[in-house]
């Protein structure tokens, strides 16, 4: 994968950051989008220090003008893309009937419209050179639902559709598209649900994640962005070019039952 060139969304944290710090030690330039300018900063002048290739572009997923902008800054910088990571995502808690309507805009904005613009205008670079990877971060709740998260779950379920038609409409042009589910994964955004749920139920955050989180998993614990991570590169590799149209769980068991 050498000197092949990635876009990592929600690249500054979590999931997104594991993935780019794994790409670039691969011998992948990456650039990472987010709207979190700081973390994104820190994180390209980590990679750098490192002697690794890398660029910053702040991101709106959600709007077109952005994510055009961002495919343009990675060719402009780098001469070429070839995978495209969507991966931003954020999480909001309330139920249908109270569940604001600027939040499912937000969040439906940013986890399919973002993915959906992400893959229209990356895709013109791959088509050209006849190779690339597309990788979709869903998630465990893109195949089964929790209450409570209406706009995360409706989105997560979108990206596996449209990690399909990709799919389907691209394998001849050699690039392959793919969806990830992870269970719950050691995040700031899971931290941040775990510590408001053991505020909610009056219960420690052990509990909250022993006996809510992670109660229908076979694997009692949460899983590490390195893990997801480990996943993201291998199908990212020729050896994985056989592998499209496809969600691949990492749930510690929760869907076997």
């Amino acid at each position: 994968m050498k000197g092949k060139v990635a876009i990592v969304t929600g690249g500054a944290s979590g999931i997104g950051l594991a993935i780019v710090e794994s790409l670039a030690q691969a011998g992948v330039n990456c650039v990472i989008a987010d709207m979190d300018v700081p973390g994104g900063e820190r994180t390209e002048a980590k990679l750098k220090e490192a002697g690794f290739a890398s660029l910053f572009v702040k991101t709106n997923v959600s709007s077109s003008e952005d994510v055009r902008h961002l495919v343009d800054a990675a060719v402009e910088k780098f001469g070429r893309l070839d995978i495209m990571v969507n991966n931003a995502g954020l999480q909001f808690v309330a139920p249908v009937v109270d569940f604001p309507e600027e939040r499912w805009n937000l969040l439906i904005g940013v986890m399919l419209t973002g993915a959906f613009l992400c893959c229209k205008y990356s895709l013109p670079h791959m088509i050209k050179q006849k190779w690339g990877r597309i990788i979709n971060i869903s998630s465990l709740h893109g195949r089964v639902a929790s209450p409570f998260k209406v706009a995360y779950i409706s989105a997560k379920h979108g990206v596996m559709g449209l990690t399909k038609v990709v799919a389907l409409e691209q394998a001849e042009n050699g690039i392959t598209c793919n969806a990830i589910c992870p269970a719950y994964v050691r995040t700031p955004l899971v931290e941040k649900q775990i510590a408001d749920q053991a505020k909610a139920n009056g219960i420690s955050e052990e509990d909250v994640v022993q006996k809510i989180m992670l109660q229908p998993a076979a694997i009692k614990r949460l899983l590490e962005p390195s893990e997801v991570a480990s996943l993201a590169r291998y199908l990212c590799t020729d050896e994985a070019a056989g592998i499209t149209g496809a969600a691949l769980d990492i749930d510690l068991g929760w869907t076997a039952r």
